[in-house]
């Protein structure tokens, strides 16, 4: 069986950041988790706000992380601190990497997949796909256990200050923003990931057994 080229193995690795940078685009812009977690949550308790003013105010939040031109950010019903702006400046940035990076690996993506798919050669990352889905799988059991320390790791991993530790009096969106609610976010990534990763696999893998067959 032919093995992975050099080149295959850099369209590999593009393909792993298009899937992963998909995978965060859909769960950073997922509106209906966050109407879940209003209720689930009770986060209309925890803030004294209703619904529809969380949701106003989460969509402002969210116009000014999504998009470059929207310079400063203005909640109607949440005052943010200098601290408090700062970071949420990192995140935008941090917003416009991943969709320039899904933008930029697209093309090369779907360009590797669709010429294996069609040629019935998806079968020759079948073992780089199988070491990838034991990474989502490994993570997810990681933040079940502890991930009170995923969080903080992450956070020290992507933002080389403390102005992610948010106090509620100077900063009450945080309120509406609880731990949980990024567990939940956390999870969705992770579960897109595996689901699109395993996709793939289960493909490959048919197309070996076909190819076997033939054979």
């Amino acid at each position: 069986m032919k093995i992975m080229t050099l080149k295959n193995k850099v369209q590999f690795l593009i393909l792993v950041v298009f899937i992963l940078t998909l995978a965060i685009t859909l769960t950073i812009n997922a509106y209906p988790l966050y109407v879940f977690d209003i209720g689930h949550l009770g986060i209309e308790e925890m803030t004294g706000l209703t619904k529809g003013t969380l949701l106003s105010n989460y969509h402002q939040l969210m116009g000014y992380l999504n998009h470059p031109f929207i310079k400063t950010l203005k909640m109607d019903d949440f005052p943010v601190s200098e601290s408090g702006a700062f970071h949420f400046y990192e995140v935008k940035r941090l917003f416009i990497l991943n969709y320039a990076l899904l933008i930029v690996t697209s093309i090369p993506a779907v360009c590797f997949v669709k010429q294996l798919w069609q040629s019935n050669r998806l079968w020759i990352i079948k073992q780089a796909l199988a070491y990838t889905a034991l990474v989502p799988v490994i993570l997810g059991f990681v933040m079940l256990v502890a991930f009170d320390q995923v969080f903080i790791a992450f956070h020290h991993l992507m933002f080389n200050n403390d102005a992610w530790l948010f106090d509620p009096v100077t900063d009450p969106v945080i309120m509406a923003l609880p731990e949980q609610y990024f567990f939940h976010c956390f999870a969705l990534a992770v579960i897109l990931f595996e689901a699109i990763i395993l996709a793939l696999f289960f493909k490959s893998k048919h197309q070996l057994k076909k190819l076997r067959t033939l054979n």
